[in-house]
């Protein structure tokens, strides 16, 4: 009888402790959860209390900046284009001749400066032989005018300018008529000798006509090729900056070939003027001696024969 009854107190005891062990592990979990779900409530009037409220205040100064959004300096920034166009103007080419003189090396400086001093030297002696030329024409004409309407060869000599081409043949020919005798010139006729002087007077006029042309033949036919050895150097750089570069972009092909097309055209500006004025100035320095040769015949006859010769004492 005991025993029953000990066995079934056990058994009711067993049965709370296990209904109470089911009890736990059910509750348990939830226990967990609610202690896991209560920081996040707080977290949820985090999102509404935040001071990000204050933060409109903050926002309302944002027009502040709109005064400076308001853009009255752009106006004066159209001004300054405009002012700022000459100035693009001004930028300095870099494909010019500055740029030619900066960058080149001695070699183009040389050749640059002999071409000029081609070219001034070419145009000088053009006008001075032009100027040269027309006076001698001048003059021939006032010996037309003058000396042949003289009574003597003496007062058709003092009738002419003191330093006419033409009164110096006259002179020399009178001179020549006058000392031909008492001297070795006697071993000579008269006619050899007055003959001799006169065409020697010619050639004189005809020698100081000829002075300087020789220049403009001499740059009129180098003056090319310097040109060219300027495009050979400058074309030598440009490929001394291709191989650097490793590339054959424009702008380091440019300037050499730009320096080198300079160049040429600076020989054929310089050697073209020069062609032209040599054979212009020749033409004419043959018309001039014509005139000078048939004066120095006239005084040549007329010292030899007929009431005018000067030969006073013959």
């Amino acid at each position: 009888m005991t025993n029953s009854l000990f066995a079934r107190t056990t058994r009711r005891l067993a049965a709370s402790l296990t209904a109470l062990s089911l009890i736990g592990t059910a509750v348990l979990p939830v226990a967990v959860w609610a202690q896991a779900a209560k920081p996040e409530a707080p977290a949820a009037p985090a999102t509404p209390a935040s001071p990000v409220a204050p933060a409109s205040p903050a926002a309302a100064p944002a027009p502040a900046p709109a005064p400076a959004a308001a853009v009255p300096p752009p106006a004066p920034a159209p001004a300054k284009s405009v002012a700022g166009a000459p100035e693009t103007e001004v930028v300095e080419n870099p494909y010019g001749l500055e740029a030619l003189w900066k960058q080149g090396d001695f070699v183009s400086k040389g050749t640059l400066i002999t071409l000029v001093i081609m070219s001034i030297g070419s145009w000088y002696i053009g006008i001075v032989k032009l100027f040269e030329q027309t006076r001698l024409l001048r003059d021939a004409r006032e010996a037309e005018e003058k000396f042949w309407k003289a009574s003597s060869v003496q007062d058709g000599v003092a009738a002419l300018n003191e330093d006419s081409a033409f009164r110096f043949i006259a002179e020399k020919g009178t001179f020549a008529a006058e000392h031909h005798g008492g001297t070795l010139t006697e071993q000579l006729d008269l006619n050899t000798w007055v003959g001799m002087s006169l065409q020697r007077s010619v050639d004189i006029i005809g020698n100081r006509l000829q002075n300087g042309l020789a220049f403009l033949a001499t740059v009129g036919s180098t003056a090319p090729f310097v040109g060219l050895f300027g495009t050979v150097w400058g074309i030598y750089h440009a490929l001394t900056a291709i191989g650097i570069a490793g590339q054959a972009s424009i702008d380091k092909v440019a300037g050499p070939v730009g320096e080198a097309l300079i160049m040429t055209a600076f020989g054929l500006a310089v050697a073209v003027p020069a062609v032209l004025g040599y054979n212009w100035l020749v033409r004419r320095n043959k018309v001039a001696m014509e005139l000078v040769r048939h004066f120095g015949g006239g005084v040549h006859m007329t010292l030899l024969g007929g009431p005018r010769t000067a030969r006073k004492g013959a």
